[in-house]
């Protein structure tokens, strides 16, 4: 369990390295953002993917 959290850790602290660097994560085209009047509504399909496929190779790494 402890090991799991330090790696948990360690990929949001990597993303949010990468962001302060100019990684456009939540403005990927496929992202998308509804504006009308005073309501919006924002669906980050494609950032949840790549983060989803990231996890994945991640945790396929450490299983072994």
């Amino acid at each position: 369990m402890g090991r799991s959290l330090v790696v948990i850790g360690l990929v949001v602290a990597g993303l949010g390295v990468l962001m302060m660097l100019g990684l456009p994560l939540g403005r990927l085209p496929g992202d998308f953002a509804v504006r009308r009047g005073n309501v919006s509504f924002h669906f980050p399909l494609a950032t949840s993917i790549v983060v989803s496929i990231l996890l994945t190779l991640l945790f396929a790494l450490f299983r072994r």
